[in-house]
Protein backbone atom coordinates (compact mmCIF):
# COMPACT_ATOMS: atom_id res chain seq x y z
CA UNK A 1 0.00 0.00 0.00
CA UNK A 2 1.28 3.27 -1.09
CA UNK A 3 2.42 5.69 2.20
CA UNK A 4 0.17 7.73 3.29
CA UNK A 5 2.65 10.75 2.96
CA UNK A 6 3.10 9.70 -0.48
CA UNK A 7 -0.82 9.84 -1.24
CA UNK A 8 -0.83 13.62 -0.14
CA UNK A 9 1.76 14.05 -2.81
CA UNK A 10 0.58 12.49 -5.29
CA UNK A 11 -2.58 14.25 -5.20
CA UNK A 12 -0.98 17.34 -4.62
CA UNK A 13 1.14 17.20 -7.70
CA UNK A 14 -2.10 16.40 -9.72
CA UNK A 15 -4.37 19.18 -8.35
CA UNK A 16 -5.76 21.79 -11.14
CA UNK A 17 -7.96 24.12 -9.00
CA UNK A 18 -6.71 26.94 -6.92
CA UNK A 19 -6.44 25.25 -3.52
CA UNK A 20 -6.42 21.76 -2.81
CA UNK A 21 -6.19 19.73 0.54
CA UNK A 22 -5.74 16.12 1.08
CA UNK A 23 -6.39 14.08 4.38
CA UNK A 24 -4.85 10.73 4.68
CA UNK A 25 -6.32 8.22 7.50
CA UNK A 26 -4.61 4.99 8.10
CA UNK A 27 -6.25 3.09 10.94
CA UNK A 28 -5.48 -0.12 12.74
CA UNK A 29 -7.74 -1.53 14.99
CA UNK A 30 -7.59 -4.93 17.50
CA UNK A 31 -11.05 -5.90 19.34
CA UNK A 32 -11.89 -8.71 21.82
CA UNK A 33 -15.32 -10.06 22.74
CA UNK A 34 -16.57 -12.54 25.16
CA UNK A 35 -20.04 -13.63 26.76
CA UNK A 36 -20.69 -15.64 29.60
CA UNK A 37 -17.65 -16.06 30.69
CA UNK A 38 -16.04 -17.26 27.62
CA UNK A 39 -14.47 -15.72 25.25
CA UNK A 40 -16.28 -14.96 21.83
CA UNK A 41 -13.80 -13.36 19.39
CA UNK A 42 -10.44 -11.37 18.74
CA UNK A 43 -9.25 -10.07 15.60
CA UNK A 44 -6.97 -7.32 14.03
CA UNK A 45 -7.79 -5.27 11.01
CA UNK A 46 -6.60 -1.94 9.29
CA UNK A 47 -7.91 0.36 6.92
CA UNK A 48 -7.49 3.96 5.40
CA UNK A 49 -9.84 6.59 4.41
CA UNK A 50 -8.53 9.68 2.69
CA UNK A 51 -10.42 13.05 1.64
CA UNK A 52 -10.03 15.49 -1.06
CA UNK A 53 -10.90 19.15 -0.89
CA UNK A 54 -10.84 21.24 -4.30
CA UNK A 55 -11.60 24.48 -3.67
CA UNK A 56 -11.85 27.25 -6.84
CA UNK A 57 -12.01 30.46 -6.31
CA UNK A 58 -13.61 32.65 -9.63
CA UNK A 59 -15.80 35.55 -10.11
CA UNK A 60 -18.50 34.02 -8.65
CA UNK A 61 -17.25 33.18 -5.13
CA UNK A 62 -15.58 30.55 -3.31
CA UNK A 63 -16.96 26.59 -4.04
CA UNK A 64 -15.52 24.02 -2.68
CA UNK A 65 -16.05 20.04 -2.96
CA UNK A 66 -15.06 17.06 -0.60
CA UNK A 67 -14.61 13.94 -1.98
CA UNK A 68 -13.65 10.51 0.39
CA UNK A 69 -12.52 7.53 -0.46
CA UNK A 70 -11.43 4.01 0.45
CA UNK A 71 -9.25 2.88 -2.04
CA UNK A 72 -5.58 1.44 -1.95
CA UNK A 73 -5.34 1.50 -5.67
CA UNK A 74 -2.60 4.73 -6.82
CA UNK A 75 -4.14 4.49 -10.20
CA UNK A 76 -7.57 5.60 -9.25
CA UNK A 77 -6.00 8.88 -7.55
CA UNK A 78 -6.36 10.77 -10.76
CA UNK A 79 -10.19 10.25 -11.02
CA UNK A 80 -10.79 11.07 -7.70
CA UNK A 81 -9.17 14.23 -7.61
CA UNK A 82 -10.35 15.24 -11.35
CA UNK A 83 -14.03 14.06 -10.01
CA UNK A 84 -13.36 16.17 -6.81
CA UNK A 85 -12.19 19.10 -8.82
CA UNK A 86 -15.36 19.17 -11.43
CA UNK A 87 -17.79 19.41 -7.98
CA UNK A 88 -16.23 21.82 -6.65
CA UNK A 89 -16.71 23.82 -9.93
CA UNK A 90 -20.51 23.34 -10.68
CA UNK A 91 -20.78 24.32 -6.34
CA UNK A 92 -22.49 27.35 -4.93
CA UNK A 93 -20.10 29.49 -3.23
CA UNK A 94 -19.02 28.57 0.07
CA UNK A 95 -20.31 30.62 2.95
CA UNK A 96 -17.02 29.89 4.85
CA UNK A 97 -14.33 30.76 2.70
CA UNK A 98 -11.11 32.00 4.07
CA UNK A 99 -7.27 31.96 3.23
CA UNK A 100 -6.05 29.20 3.72
CA UNK A 101 -3.48 28.57 6.40
CA UNK A 102 0.32 29.55 5.83
CA UNK A 103 2.37 26.20 5.23
CA UNK A 104 4.49 24.64 8.06
CA UNK A 105 7.34 22.56 8.41
CA UNK A 106 7.66 18.98 6.94
CA UNK A 107 7.23 16.79 10.39
CA UNK A 108 10.33 14.61 11.01
CA UNK A 109 8.37 11.37 10.85
CA UNK A 110 6.29 12.90 7.79
CA UNK A 111 8.03 9.86 5.80
CA UNK A 112 7.41 7.26 8.50
CA UNK A 113 4.81 4.22 8.26
CA UNK A 114 1.59 4.28 10.21
CA UNK A 115 2.10 3.05 13.32
CA UNK A 116 -0.05 -1.03 13.87
CA UNK A 117 -1.56 -2.11 16.82
CA UNK A 118 -1.31 -6.28 17.93
CA UNK A 119 -3.73 -8.40 19.82
CA UNK A 120 -0.81 -8.38 22.32
CA UNK A 121 -1.99 -4.76 23.08
CA UNK A 122 -4.36 -6.67 25.78
CA UNK A 123 -1.81 -8.60 27.52
CA UNK A 124 -1.94 -6.70 30.98
CA UNK A 125 -5.80 -7.49 31.22
CA UNK A 126 -6.30 -11.01 29.61
CA UNK A 127 -4.94 -12.59 32.96
CA UNK A 128 -6.97 -11.15 35.16
CA UNK A 129 -10.41 -11.68 33.16
CA UNK A 130 -9.45 -15.45 33.02
CA UNK A 131 -9.77 -14.97 36.69
CA UNK A 132 -12.90 -13.24 36.32
CA UNK A 133 -14.19 -16.26 33.80
CA UNK A 134 -13.72 -18.37 36.60
CA UNK A 135 -16.38 -16.88 39.04
CA UNK A 136 -19.80 -17.29 39.24
CA UNK A 137 -20.85 -13.87 37.74
CA UNK A 138 -21.29 -13.86 34.31
CA UNK A 139 -19.43 -11.35 32.22
CA UNK A 140 -19.95 -10.33 28.89
CA UNK A 141 -17.81 -7.20 27.12
CA UNK A 142 -15.04 -6.33 24.90
CA UNK A 143 -11.95 -4.76 24.69
CA UNK A 144 -11.49 -2.36 21.86
CA UNK A 145 -7.76 -0.59 20.57
CA UNK A 146 -7.08 1.65 17.79
CA UNK A 147 -4.10 3.67 16.31
CA UNK A 148 -5.01 6.61 13.86
CA UNK A 149 -2.02 8.27 11.93
CA UNK A 150 -3.52 11.30 9.64
CA UNK A 151 -1.69 13.10 7.37
CA UNK A 152 -2.30 16.49 6.26
CA UNK A 153 -1.09 18.33 3.35
CA UNK A 154 -2.47 21.30 1.03
CA UNK A 155 -1.46 23.69 -1.72
CA UNK A 156 -0.79 26.07 0.54
CA UNK A 157 2.48 24.30 2.08
CA UNK A 158 0.58 22.61 5.48
CA UNK A 159 2.70 19.28 5.88
CA UNK A 160 1.02 17.77 9.36
CA UNK A 161 0.90 14.72 10.83
CA UNK A 162 -0.32 12.65 14.23
CA UNK A 163 -0.54 9.47 15.39
CA UNK A 164 -3.93 9.12 17.74
CA UNK A 165 -4.39 5.58 19.62
CA UNK A 166 -7.56 5.14 21.89
CA UNK A 167 -8.68 1.93 23.74
CA UNK A 168 -11.15 1.29 25.88
CA UNK A 169 -12.99 -1.70 27.81
CA UNK A 170 -16.16 -2.49 29.02
CA UNK A 171 -17.69 -5.49 31.60
CA UNK A 172 -21.15 -6.00 32.55
CA UNK A 173 -21.76 -8.37 34.80
CA UNK A 174 -25.04 -10.32 35.51
CA UNK A 175 -26.30 -12.33 38.94
CA UNK A 176 -30.04 -13.36 38.76
CA UNK A 177 -31.74 -10.86 37.51
CA UNK A 178 -29.49 -7.60 38.11
CA UNK A 179 -26.77 -6.27 36.47
CA UNK A 180 -23.76 -3.73 36.77
CA UNK A 181 -21.29 -2.20 34.02
CA UNK A 182 -17.88 -0.75 34.53
CA UNK A 183 -15.51 0.50 32.04
CA UNK A 184 -11.66 1.97 31.42
CA UNK A 185 -10.32 4.56 29.13
CA UNK A 186 -6.65 4.02 28.25
CA UNK A 187 -4.04 4.73 25.43
CA UNK A 188 -1.92 1.44 26.11
CA UNK A 189 -3.98 -0.83 28.36
CA UNK A 190 -1.20 -0.78 30.74
CA UNK A 191 -2.82 1.63 33.16
CA UNK A 192 -5.61 -0.46 33.41
CA UNK A 193 -6.76 -2.27 36.44
CA UNK A 194 -9.11 -5.09 35.81
CA UNK A 195 -9.43 -6.67 39.17
CA UNK A 196 -10.40 -3.24 40.35
CA UNK A 197 -12.74 -3.09 37.57
CA UNK A 198 -14.55 -6.35 38.65
CA UNK A 199 -14.23 -5.96 42.53
CA UNK A 200 -16.57 -2.55 41.85
CA UNK A 201 -18.65 -4.93 39.73
CA UNK A 202 -18.75 -7.56 41.99
CA UNK A 203 -19.98 -5.02 44.88
CA UNK A 204 -22.68 -3.28 42.92
CA UNK A 205 -23.86 -6.52 41.99
CA UNK A 206 -23.95 -7.61 45.75
CA UNK A 207 -25.88 -4.39 46.58
CA UNK A 208 -28.48 -5.31 44.54
CA UNK A 209 -29.23 -8.58 46.27
CA UNK A 210 -32.09 -5.97 47.89
CA UNK A 211 -34.78 -4.59 45.71
CA UNK A 212 -36.18 -1.71 46.81
CA UNK A 213 -39.26 0.09 44.28
CA UNK A 214 -39.05 3.97 43.96
CA UNK A 215 -41.10 6.09 42.57
CA UNK A 216 -40.28 9.27 40.03
CA UNK A 217 -39.47 12.84 41.61
CA UNK A 218 -36.54 14.73 42.85
CA UNK A 219 -34.14 12.85 44.94
CA UNK A 220 -30.10 13.87 46.29
CA UNK A 221 -28.14 12.10 43.45
CA UNK A 222 -24.47 10.83 43.38
CA UNK A 223 -23.24 11.15 40.01
CA UNK A 224 -19.83 9.20 39.38
CA UNK A 225 -17.46 10.33 37.13
CA UNK A 226 -18.89 8.19 34.09
CA UNK A 227 -22.50 9.43 34.46
CA UNK A 228 -20.93 13.28 34.58
CA UNK A 229 -18.59 13.15 31.50
CA UNK A 230 -21.82 11.91 29.37
CA UNK A 231 -23.27 14.96 30.46
CA UNK A 232 -20.48 17.30 30.00
CA UNK A 233 -19.85 15.96 26.43
CA UNK A 234 -23.49 17.26 25.84
CA UNK A 235 -22.75 20.30 27.06
CA UNK A 236 -19.45 20.76 24.70
CA UNK A 237 -21.29 19.75 21.86
CA UNK A 238 -23.54 22.72 21.90
CA UNK A 239 -21.69 25.55 22.89
CA UNK A 240 -21.30 26.63 19.69
CA UNK A 241 -21.18 30.29 19.19
CA UNK A 242 -23.27 30.89 15.99
CA UNK A 243 -26.12 29.59 17.76
CA UNK A 244 -25.60 31.41 20.69
CA UNK A 245 -25.43 34.52 19.03
CA UNK A 246 -28.26 33.76 17.20
CA UNK A 247 -30.45 33.02 19.88
CA UNK A 248 -30.89 29.49 19.07
CA UNK A 249 -29.46 27.65 22.57
CA UNK A 250 -29.11 27.90 25.97
CA UNK A 251 -25.68 29.92 25.72
CA UNK A 252 -27.75 32.71 24.49
CA UNK A 253 -29.19 35.35 26.38
CA UNK A 254 -30.48 38.94 25.06
CA UNK A 255 -28.12 41.17 23.54
CA UNK A 256 -25.95 38.25 22.95
CA UNK A 257 -24.08 34.96 24.80
CA UNK A 258 -23.93 34.02 28.27
CA UNK A 259 -19.85 33.82 28.21
CA UNK A 260 -19.14 35.94 31.20
CA UNK A 261 -22.16 34.47 33.21
CA UNK A 262 -21.62 32.78 36.47
CA UNK A 263 -23.37 29.12 36.78
CA UNK A 264 -22.87 28.15 40.18
CA UNK A 265 -20.57 28.60 43.48
CA UNK A 266 -18.36 26.30 42.73
CA UNK A 267 -15.04 27.12 41.44
CA UNK A 268 -15.57 24.36 38.72
CA UNK A 269 -13.38 24.66 35.36
CA UNK A 270 -14.69 22.36 32.01
CA UNK A 271 -11.89 22.64 29.46
CA UNK A 272 -10.57 20.77 26.50
CA UNK A 273 -6.36 20.56 26.02
CA UNK A 274 -4.31 18.76 23.49
CA UNK A 275 -1.71 18.61 25.79
CA UNK A 276 -3.86 16.68 28.86
CA UNK A 277 -1.56 13.62 30.01
CA UNK A 278 -3.06 10.41 28.70
CA UNK A 279 -5.42 12.39 27.11
CA UNK A 280 -3.80 13.86 23.99
CA UNK A 281 -5.41 14.86 21.13
CA UNK A 282 -4.24 16.19 17.72
CA UNK A 283 -3.01 19.31 18.00
CA UNK A 284 -3.97 20.78 14.79
CA UNK A 285 -7.08 20.93 12.54
CA UNK A 286 -7.72 18.04 10.04
CA UNK A 287 -11.61 18.04 8.68
CA UNK A 288 -13.14 17.18 5.59
CA UNK A 289 -16.76 19.37 6.17
CA UNK A 290 -17.36 22.27 7.73
CA UNK A 291 -20.04 23.41 10.46
CA UNK A 292 -20.74 25.89 12.72
CA UNK A 293 -17.83 24.69 15.29
CA UNK A 294 -15.20 23.74 12.46
CA UNK A 295 -14.54 24.93 8.74
CA UNK A 296 -12.52 22.93 6.47
CA UNK A 297 -10.88 26.40 5.43
CA UNK A 298 -9.14 26.14 8.91
CA UNK A 299 -7.14 23.18 8.15
CA UNK A 300 -3.85 23.02 9.68
CA UNK A 301 -4.83 25.32 12.59
CA UNK A 302 -2.94 24.86 15.65
CA UNK A 303 -5.53 23.68 18.64
CA UNK A 304 -5.04 24.65 21.52
CA UNK A 305 -6.59 24.89 25.44
CA UNK A 306 -10.44 25.57 25.77
CA UNK A 307 -11.51 26.78 29.03
CA UNK A 308 -15.42 26.31 28.08
CA UNK A 309 -16.29 27.03 32.08
CA UNK A 310 -13.64 28.76 34.22
CA UNK A 311 -13.90 28.64 37.97
CA UNK A 312 -17.68 28.44 37.22
CA UNK A 313 -18.10 31.25 34.76
CA UNK A 314 -18.80 30.65 31.29
CA UNK A 315 -15.78 30.90 29.40
CA UNK A 316 -15.76 30.68 25.76
CA UNK A 317 -17.59 29.10 22.81
CA UNK A 318 -16.77 27.35 19.49
CA UNK A 319 -15.91 29.41 16.51
CA UNK A 320 -14.05 28.59 12.89
CA UNK A 321 -12.43 31.59 11.34
CA UNK A 322 -15.35 32.90 9.47
CA UNK A 323 -17.46 33.09 12.26
CA UNK A 324 -14.49 34.75 14.68
CA UNK A 325 -14.28 37.37 12.15
CA UNK A 326 -18.11 37.43 11.94
CA UNK A 327 -18.99 38.20 15.21
CA UNK A 328 -15.68 40.05 16.46
CA UNK A 329 -14.16 37.28 18.03
CA UNK A 330 -11.06 35.00 18.23
CA UNK A 331 -11.38 31.37 16.57
CA UNK A 332 -11.68 28.55 18.95
CA UNK A 333 -11.38 24.75 17.89
CA UNK A 334 -13.57 22.23 19.44
CA UNK A 335 -11.51 20.04 22.05
CA UNK A 336 -11.27 16.36 21.57
CA UNK A 337 -11.01 15.23 25.16
CA UNK A 338 -13.11 17.22 28.11
CA UNK A 339 -12.04 17.63 31.73
CA UNK A 340 -13.61 18.83 34.33
CA UNK A 341 -11.81 20.00 37.81
CA UNK A 342 -12.15 22.31 40.81
CA UNK A 343 -13.58 19.65 43.05
CA UNK A 344 -12.43 18.74 46.28
CA UNK A 345 -9.61 16.01 47.36
CA UNK A 346 -12.05 13.15 47.63
CA UNK A 347 -13.84 10.22 46.34
CA UNK A 348 -17.15 8.61 45.69
CA UNK A 349 -17.00 6.10 48.87
CA UNK A 350 -16.15 9.47 50.96
CA UNK A 351 -19.03 11.45 49.02
CA UNK A 352 -21.35 8.38 49.69
CA UNK A 353 -20.56 8.00 53.83
CA UNK A 354 -21.80 11.68 54.00
CA UNK A 355 -25.01 11.05 52.73
CA UNK A 356 -28.00 10.98 54.41
CA UNK A 357 -30.57 9.55 51.87
CA UNK A 358 -30.17 9.77 48.53
CA UNK A 359 -29.06 7.93 44.98
CA UNK A 360 -25.96 6.33 43.85
CA UNK A 361 -26.90 6.88 39.61
CA UNK A 362 -23.84 4.64 37.72
CA UNK A 363 -24.72 4.95 34.01
CA UNK A 364 -26.66 6.50 31.77
CA UNK A 365 -28.12 6.25 27.91
CA UNK A 366 -30.24 6.93 25.47
CA UNK A 367 -29.41 10.38 26.36
CA UNK A 368 -31.45 12.81 23.87
CA UNK A 369 -32.08 16.93 23.89
CA UNK A 370 -36.14 17.77 24.75
CA UNK A 371 -35.24 21.53 24.56
CA UNK A 372 -32.67 23.07 22.83
CA UNK A 373 -33.52 26.73 24.44
CA UNK A 374 -32.48 25.45 28.13
CA UNK A 375 -30.43 22.01 26.93
CA UNK A 376 -32.92 19.93 28.31
CA UNK A 377 -31.98 16.10 28.28
CA UNK A 378 -33.88 13.30 28.56
CA UNK A 379 -32.20 9.79 28.78
CA UNK A 380 -32.63 6.74 31.15
CA UNK A 381 -30.47 4.72 33.76
CA UNK A 382 -29.50 1.71 33.38
CA UNK A 383 -27.52 -1.24 34.90
CA UNK A 384 -27.77 0.22 38.41
CA UNK A 385 -29.26 2.71 40.54
CA UNK A 386 -28.55 2.41 44.17
CA UNK A 387 -30.23 4.05 47.32
CA UNK A 388 -28.09 5.31 49.88
CA UNK A 389 -29.50 5.78 53.49
CA UNK A 390 -26.99 7.18 56.55
CA UNK A 391 -23.60 6.69 54.39
CA UNK A 392 -24.54 2.77 53.04
CA UNK A 393 -25.89 1.54 49.97
CA UNK A 394 -28.64 -0.84 51.32
CA UNK A 395 -30.20 -1.60 47.80
CA UNK A 396 -30.54 -1.55 44.26
CA UNK A 397 -33.77 0.96 43.32
CA UNK A 398 -35.66 0.23 39.51
CA UNK A 399 -34.89 2.30 36.99
CA UNK A 400 -35.70 6.23 36.08
CA UNK A 401 -36.30 8.29 33.11
CA UNK A 402 -34.56 11.64 33.91
CA UNK A 403 -34.94 14.96 32.64
CA UNK A 404 -31.89 17.37 33.36
CA UNK A 405 -30.10 20.39 31.60
CA UNK A 406 -26.30 19.87 32.06
CA UNK A 407 -25.99 23.87 32.80
CA UNK A 408 -28.78 23.61 35.10
CA UNK A 409 -26.74 21.03 37.10
CA UNK A 410 -23.64 23.01 36.81
CA UNK A 411 -26.04 25.92 38.82
CA UNK A 412 -27.01 23.49 41.41
CA UNK A 413 -24.12 21.11 42.30
CA UNK A 414 -23.09 21.00 45.80
CA UNK A 415 -20.19 18.88 46.26
CA UNK A 416 -17.42 17.73 43.34
CA UNK A 417 -14.98 15.30 44.31
CA UNK A 418 -11.56 14.59 42.88
CA UNK A 419 -11.31 14.62 38.89
CA UNK A 420 -10.50 11.27 37.44
CA UNK A 421 -9.65 9.74 33.92
CA UNK A 422 -13.04 8.26 33.19
CA UNK A 423 -14.96 6.59 29.90
CA UNK A 424 -18.46 7.77 29.07
CA UNK A 425 -20.89 4.63 28.28
CA UNK A 426 -23.62 6.39 26.49
CA UNK A 427 -21.13 8.25 23.89
CA UNK A 428 -17.83 6.07 24.06
CA UNK A 429 -18.13 4.91 20.11
CA UNK A 430 -17.46 9.24 19.88
CA UNK A 431 -15.57 10.25 22.71
CA UNK A 432 -13.49 8.85 24.66
CA UNK A 433 -11.02 11.10 26.46
CA UNK A 434 -12.50 11.96 29.90
CA UNK A 435 -11.33 13.22 33.52
CA UNK A 436 -14.43 14.09 35.58
CA UNK A 437 -15.24 14.23 39.21
CA UNK A 438 -18.42 12.67 41.32
CA UNK A 439 -20.79 15.57 41.44
CA UNK A 440 -23.70 15.52 44.32
CA UNK A 441 -26.66 17.67 42.92
CA UNK A 442 -29.21 17.64 45.87
CA UNK A 443 -32.55 17.99 43.37
CA UNK A 444 -31.77 15.48 40.45
CA UNK A 445 -34.87 15.12 38.77
CA UNK A 446 -36.06 11.45 37.87
CA UNK A 447 -39.12 12.37 35.90
CA UNK A 448 -40.82 9.19 35.30
CA UNK A 449 -40.12 5.64 36.49
CA UNK A 450 -38.51 3.16 33.73
CA UNK A 451 -39.27 -0.52 33.01
CA UNK A 452 -36.16 -1.17 31.21
CA UNK A 453 -34.09 -3.69 32.79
Amino acid sequence: MMPGHEVVDRVLSLASVDDTFVIVTDSSEASLRWAGNSMTTNGVGSSRRWTVVSIVRDSDGTKVSTLSSTSVDPDEIGAIVSTCENAARAAEPAEDAMPLIAGSREPDDWGAQSRPTTIDIFEPVTGDLAVGFDGTDQLYGFAHHQIDTVWLGSSSGIRRRFTQPTGSIEINGKRGGSSAWVGAATTGFDDVSVSTLLGDLSTRLDWASNRIDLPAGRYETILPPSAVADLMIYLMWTMEGRGAQEGHTALSRPGGTRVGERLGHLPLTLFSDPNAAGLEYSPFVATGSSNDSVSLFDNGMSTARVDWVREGVVGSLAYPRFLAEKYGTEPVVPGDNLVLTGGADTDLDAMIARTERGLLLTTLWYIREVDPATLLLTGLTRDGVYLVENGQVTGAVNNFRFNESPLDLLRRVTEAGATQKTLPREWKDWFTRTAMPPLRIPDFHMSSVSEAQ
